[in-house]
């Protein structure tokens, strides 16, 4: 297993963010709601096998998209107007951020990571 990475992400306007398919997109407005939402996405394969049942060719979906880490942690807070995001977690760059576009679609900004 890889080691543990953290991710430092930037929510400008949280109430607004959203994916580009309604019925897998983020629905709620507090940091806490989002944090709990994106934790669960990467922890379980629920988000992403209704995602995959979406597609033109589900058995065509690059496999390694699929991975989940039991263990991952978000925690996420209001600053002035923006929200701050930090993700602890096994998953690749390439993962977390395929999670994030479902939930939020283009919304977010990293801005750092480092191994936790």
């Amino acid at each position: 297993m890889s080691q543990a990475q953290r991710y430092y992400l930037t929510i400008a306007n949280l109430a607004t963010a959203r994916g580009p398919d309604a019925d897998l997109s983020f629905t709620g407005s507090s940091p806490q709601s989002f944090a709990d939402a994106l934790q669960e996405a990467l922890r379980k394969p629920i988000l992403f096998d209704r995602w995959k049942a979406k597609q033109p060719d589900p058995d065509g979906v690059d496999p390694s998209l699929a991975p989940v880490d039991a263990t991952a942690t978000v925690t996420a807070t209001l600053d002035d107007l923006h929200t701050d995001v930090q993700v602890v977690t096994t998953l690749t760059h390439f993962v977390l951020r395929h999670r994030l576009f479902i939930l939020i679609g283009p919304h977010w900004q990293l801005h750092d990571v480092a191994a936790a």
